[in-house]
Protein backbone atom coordinates (compact mmCIF):
# COMPACT_ATOMS: atom_id res chain seq x y z
CA UNK A 1 0.00 0.00 0.00
CA UNK A 2 2.95 2.45 0.84
CA UNK A 3 4.81 1.89 -2.03
CA UNK A 4 1.35 2.46 -4.68
CA UNK A 5 0.82 5.22 -2.95
CA UNK A 6 4.35 6.83 -3.87
CA UNK A 7 3.87 5.30 -7.13
CA UNK A 8 0.57 7.78 -7.34
CA UNK A 9 2.49 10.23 -5.92
CA UNK A 10 5.86 10.54 -8.04
CA UNK A 11 3.35 9.78 -11.41
CA UNK A 12 2.41 13.42 -11.74
CA UNK A 13 6.48 14.44 -11.30
CA UNK A 14 7.15 11.61 -14.28
CA UNK A 15 4.59 13.34 -16.57
CA UNK A 16 5.86 16.75 -15.74
CA UNK A 17 9.40 15.11 -17.36
CA UNK A 18 7.49 13.48 -20.18
CA UNK A 19 5.67 15.99 -21.53
CA UNK A 20 8.79 18.77 -21.16
CA UNK A 21 10.83 15.90 -23.56
CA UNK A 22 8.16 15.77 -25.58
CA UNK A 23 8.50 19.61 -26.05
CA UNK A 24 11.69 19.39 -26.70
CA UNK A 25 10.72 16.79 -28.97
CA UNK A 26 8.12 18.64 -30.57
CA UNK A 27 10.87 22.16 -30.96
CA UNK A 28 13.60 20.19 -32.21
CA UNK A 29 12.16 17.81 -34.36
CA UNK A 30 8.95 19.61 -35.70
CA UNK A 31 10.59 21.28 -38.59
CA UNK A 32 12.80 20.08 -41.41
CA UNK A 33 15.19 22.37 -40.49
CA UNK A 34 17.17 22.48 -38.03
CA UNK A 35 16.02 25.08 -35.15
CA UNK A 36 17.83 28.03 -34.08
CA UNK A 37 20.39 27.86 -31.07
CA UNK A 38 18.22 30.12 -29.16
CA UNK A 39 15.36 27.02 -29.03
CA UNK A 40 17.45 24.29 -28.50
CA UNK A 41 18.92 26.11 -25.46
CA UNK A 42 15.13 26.69 -23.98
CA UNK A 43 13.78 23.45 -25.20
CA UNK A 44 16.81 21.51 -23.32
CA UNK A 45 16.52 23.61 -20.18
CA UNK A 46 13.18 23.05 -20.02
CA UNK A 47 14.24 19.69 -19.51
CA UNK A 48 16.57 20.07 -17.28
CA UNK A 49 14.45 22.29 -14.69
CA UNK A 50 11.71 19.69 -15.31
CA UNK A 51 14.36 16.41 -14.36
CA UNK A 52 15.48 19.12 -11.11
CA UNK A 53 12.10 19.33 -9.81
CA UNK A 54 10.92 15.14 -10.46
CA UNK A 55 14.46 14.76 -8.91
CA UNK A 56 13.21 16.87 -5.95
CA UNK A 57 10.36 15.23 -5.50
CA UNK A 58 12.07 12.02 -5.57
CA UNK A 59 14.21 13.07 -2.67
CA UNK A 60 11.23 14.53 -0.61
CA UNK A 61 13.19 17.97 -1.07
CA UNK A 62 9.82 19.14 -2.50
CA UNK A 63 6.06 17.78 -2.41
CA UNK A 64 5.23 16.09 -5.66
CA UNK A 65 2.58 19.09 -6.46
CA UNK A 66 5.31 21.50 -5.85
CA UNK A 67 7.47 19.98 -8.01
CA UNK A 68 4.28 19.54 -10.74
CA UNK A 69 4.01 23.42 -10.48
CA UNK A 70 7.59 24.11 -10.74
CA UNK A 71 7.57 21.94 -14.04
CA UNK A 72 4.05 23.13 -15.45
CA UNK A 73 5.54 26.74 -15.02
CA UNK A 74 8.97 25.54 -17.00
CA UNK A 75 6.62 24.28 -19.13
CA UNK A 76 4.02 27.98 -19.59
CA UNK A 77 7.40 29.51 -19.80
CA UNK A 78 9.40 28.17 -22.71
CA UNK A 79 5.72 27.36 -24.63
CA UNK A 80 5.07 31.27 -24.32
CA UNK A 81 8.85 31.74 -25.45
CA UNK A 82 8.98 29.76 -28.57
CA UNK A 83 4.95 30.42 -29.52
CA UNK A 84 3.44 27.39 -28.92
CA UNK A 85 -0.04 28.63 -27.90
CA UNK A 86 -1.60 25.56 -27.26
CA UNK A 87 0.46 23.99 -25.17
CA UNK A 88 0.65 27.48 -23.51
CA UNK A 89 -2.99 27.59 -22.96
CA UNK A 90 -2.73 24.40 -21.09
CA UNK A 91 0.15 24.53 -18.48
CA UNK A 92 0.13 28.03 -17.62
CA UNK A 93 -3.09 27.67 -15.95
CA UNK A 94 -1.92 24.10 -14.32
CA UNK A 95 1.07 25.62 -12.91
CA UNK A 96 -0.52 27.68 -10.06
CA UNK A 97 -3.36 24.13 -9.61
CA UNK A 98 -0.63 22.43 -8.73
CA UNK A 99 0.43 25.46 -6.50
CA UNK A 100 -3.33 25.47 -5.55
CA UNK A 101 -3.05 21.21 -4.46
CA UNK A 102 -0.15 21.76 -2.74
CA UNK A 103 -1.10 23.86 -0.41
CA UNK A 104 -4.13 22.44 0.17
CA UNK A 105 -2.45 18.79 0.76
CA UNK A 106 -0.02 20.51 3.26
CA UNK A 107 -2.73 22.04 5.03
CA UNK A 108 -5.24 18.57 5.04
CA UNK A 109 -1.60 16.99 6.67
CA UNK A 110 -0.21 19.61 9.30
CA UNK A 111 -3.11 22.29 9.19
CA UNK A 112 -2.74 26.04 8.52
CA UNK A 113 -5.43 27.65 9.48
CA UNK A 114 -6.21 31.40 8.29
CA UNK A 115 -2.62 31.80 7.22
CA UNK A 116 -3.19 28.51 5.03
CA UNK A 117 -6.55 29.60 3.47
CA UNK A 118 -4.77 33.11 3.01
CA UNK A 119 -2.22 32.00 0.73
CA UNK A 120 -4.69 29.73 -0.83
CA UNK A 121 -6.45 33.10 -2.05
CA UNK A 122 -3.71 34.89 -3.01
CA UNK A 123 -2.74 31.63 -5.40
CA UNK A 124 -6.31 31.55 -6.40
CA UNK A 125 -6.29 35.32 -7.14
CA UNK A 126 -2.94 34.46 -8.91
CA UNK A 127 -4.88 31.59 -11.13
CA UNK A 128 -7.68 34.06 -12.04
CA UNK A 129 -4.88 36.56 -13.31
CA UNK A 130 -2.91 34.67 -15.23
CA UNK A 131 -6.21 33.38 -17.34
CA UNK A 132 -7.08 37.11 -17.88
CA UNK A 133 -3.73 38.03 -18.93
CA UNK A 134 -3.76 35.20 -21.47
CA UNK A 135 -6.82 36.73 -22.73
CA UNK A 136 -6.98 39.62 -25.30
CA UNK A 137 -8.92 42.77 -24.15
CA UNK A 138 -8.79 41.20 -19.76
CA UNK A 139 -5.41 43.79 -18.76
CA UNK A 140 -7.72 45.25 -16.03
CA UNK A 141 -9.53 41.93 -14.58
CA UNK A 142 -5.99 40.50 -14.62
CA UNK A 143 -4.60 43.75 -12.90
CA UNK A 144 -7.08 43.82 -10.31
CA UNK A 145 -6.71 39.78 -9.51
CA UNK A 146 -3.08 40.34 -9.07
CA UNK A 147 -3.79 43.25 -7.02
CA UNK A 148 -6.34 41.15 -4.86
CA UNK A 149 -3.36 37.93 -4.68
CA UNK A 150 -1.02 40.94 -3.13
CA UNK A 151 -3.58 42.36 -0.29
CA UNK A 152 -3.91 38.43 0.40
CA UNK A 153 0.30 38.01 0.47
CA UNK A 154 0.50 41.38 2.87
CA UNK A 155 -2.57 40.12 5.18
CA UNK A 156 -0.68 36.80 5.20
CA UNK A 157 2.77 38.30 5.93
CA UNK A 158 1.46 40.67 8.26
CA UNK A 159 0.24 37.32 10.70
CA UNK A 160 2.56 37.26 13.45
CA UNK A 161 4.73 40.50 12.64
CA UNK A 162 4.25 43.89 12.94
CA UNK A 163 3.63 46.46 9.99
CA UNK A 164 6.77 47.04 7.91
CA UNK A 165 8.91 46.26 10.72
CA UNK A 166 11.77 47.17 8.96
CA UNK A 167 11.55 50.52 7.51
CA UNK A 168 14.73 50.35 5.46
CA UNK A 169 13.14 47.38 3.62
CA UNK A 170 9.59 49.74 3.13
CA UNK A 171 11.51 52.97 1.75
CA UNK A 172 13.56 51.35 -0.62
CA UNK A 173 10.56 49.08 -1.90
CA UNK A 174 8.53 52.14 -2.04
CA UNK A 175 11.51 54.55 -3.54
CA UNK A 176 11.88 51.49 -6.78
CA UNK A 177 8.45 52.11 -7.02
CA UNK A 178 8.02 55.48 -7.35
CA UNK A 179 10.98 55.15 -10.22
CA UNK A 180 9.10 52.37 -11.44
CA UNK A 181 6.20 54.12 -12.14
CA UNK A 182 7.86 57.55 -13.19
CA UNK A 183 9.74 55.47 -15.85
CA UNK A 184 6.26 53.96 -17.18
CA UNK A 185 4.62 57.13 -17.26
CA UNK A 186 7.45 58.96 -19.00
CA UNK A 187 7.71 55.40 -21.40
CA UNK A 188 4.26 56.23 -22.50
CA UNK A 189 1.74 54.71 -20.10
CA UNK A 190 -2.14 55.23 -21.16
CA UNK A 191 -3.97 57.88 -18.93
CA UNK A 192 -6.56 55.35 -18.47
CA UNK A 193 -4.17 52.95 -16.63
CA UNK A 194 -2.42 55.73 -14.75
CA UNK A 195 -4.47 55.48 -11.91
CA UNK A 196 -5.17 51.53 -11.77
CA UNK A 197 -1.07 50.94 -12.31
CA UNK A 198 -0.40 53.55 -9.62
CA UNK A 199 -2.34 51.67 -6.82
CA UNK A 200 -0.45 47.89 -8.37
CA UNK A 201 2.85 49.52 -7.71
CA UNK A 202 1.66 50.84 -4.35
CA UNK A 203 0.15 47.40 -3.27
CA UNK A 204 2.71 45.51 -4.50
CA UNK A 205 6.02 47.80 -2.96
CA UNK A 206 4.31 47.24 0.22
CA UNK A 207 3.89 43.50 -0.57
CA UNK A 208 7.42 43.28 -0.77
CA UNK A 209 8.02 45.38 2.32
CA UNK A 210 6.13 43.20 4.64
CA UNK A 211 8.07 40.37 3.49
CA UNK A 212 10.91 41.65 4.30
CA UNK A 213 10.22 42.80 7.77
CA UNK A 214 8.71 39.69 8.46
CA UNK A 215 12.27 38.22 7.63
CA UNK A 216 13.31 40.88 9.82
CA UNK A 217 11.17 39.69 13.15
CA UNK A 218 11.77 35.73 12.07
CA UNK A 219 14.28 34.05 14.34
CA UNK A 220 15.87 30.95 14.67
CA UNK A 221 14.55 28.39 12.38
CA UNK A 222 11.86 30.29 10.89
CA UNK A 223 14.07 32.72 9.40
CA UNK A 224 15.35 30.35 6.40
CA UNK A 225 11.78 30.17 5.42
CA UNK A 226 11.25 33.85 5.86
CA UNK A 227 14.03 34.62 3.56
CA UNK A 228 12.62 32.55 1.16
CA UNK A 229 9.50 34.21 1.09
CA UNK A 230 11.20 37.80 1.01
CA UNK A 231 12.95 36.89 -2.17
CA UNK A 232 10.09 35.45 -3.28
CA UNK A 233 8.20 39.18 -3.25
CA UNK A 234 11.62 40.05 -4.77
CA UNK A 235 11.07 38.29 -7.72
CA UNK A 236 7.46 39.42 -7.94
CA UNK A 237 8.73 42.94 -8.35
CA UNK A 238 10.91 41.72 -10.78
CA UNK A 239 8.46 39.59 -13.54
CA UNK A 240 5.80 43.42 -12.85
CA UNK A 241 8.35 45.09 -13.88
CA UNK A 242 9.84 43.21 -17.00
CA UNK A 243 6.03 43.12 -17.85
CA UNK A 244 5.02 46.68 -17.69
CA UNK A 245 8.07 47.89 -19.50
CA UNK A 246 7.76 45.41 -22.30
CA UNK A 247 4.27 46.10 -22.96
CA UNK A 248 4.27 50.27 -21.81
CA UNK A 249 7.51 51.60 -22.74
CA UNK A 250 9.39 48.92 -25.49
CA UNK A 251 9.27 45.58 -25.93
CA UNK A 252 11.73 43.35 -25.08
CA UNK A 253 13.49 40.85 -27.16
CA UNK A 254 12.50 37.31 -25.14
CA UNK A 255 10.58 39.22 -22.50
CA UNK A 256 7.99 36.15 -21.81
CA UNK A 257 11.50 34.28 -20.37
CA UNK A 258 12.29 37.09 -18.08
CA UNK A 259 8.61 37.84 -16.73
CA UNK A 260 7.45 34.30 -16.55
CA UNK A 261 10.36 32.89 -15.02
CA UNK A 262 10.95 35.52 -12.56
CA UNK A 263 6.74 34.80 -11.79
CA UNK A 264 7.29 30.92 -11.35
CA UNK A 265 10.39 31.59 -8.99
CA UNK A 266 8.39 34.10 -7.23
CA UNK A 267 5.68 31.73 -6.29
CA UNK A 268 7.77 28.91 -5.95
CA UNK A 269 9.38 30.74 -3.56
CA UNK A 270 6.83 32.32 -1.41
CA UNK A 271 5.10 29.03 -1.86
CA UNK A 272 7.89 26.84 -0.20
CA UNK A 273 8.54 29.36 2.39
CA UNK A 274 5.43 29.76 4.08
CA UNK A 275 4.66 25.65 3.79
CA UNK A 276 8.24 25.29 5.49
CA UNK A 277 6.53 28.06 8.48
CA UNK A 278 3.30 26.91 8.51
CA UNK A 279 3.69 23.08 9.49
CA UNK A 280 5.92 23.11 12.71
CA UNK A 281 3.79 25.71 14.12
CA UNK A 282 0.70 23.02 14.17
CA UNK A 283 2.97 19.79 15.78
Amino acid sequence: MHLSRYALAWSGPALGIFFALLLAWRVLAGDSEQPPLAHFVIAWTTVLASLLAGVAALRSRASPALACMLQAGALATASSALGLQQWHLVVKPLAMVCALLAVALSMQRHGGGRSGWLLLAALAASLAGDVFLMLRGLFIPGLASFLLAHLCYIALFKRGSRWFALRSALAFALLLGVAMYAFLWQGGLPAALRLPVAAYVLVIALMAAQAWGRWHEAAGAQRPAALLVALGACSFMLSDSLLATHRFVQPLPWSQLGVLSSYYLAQALIVTGMLCALRPARR
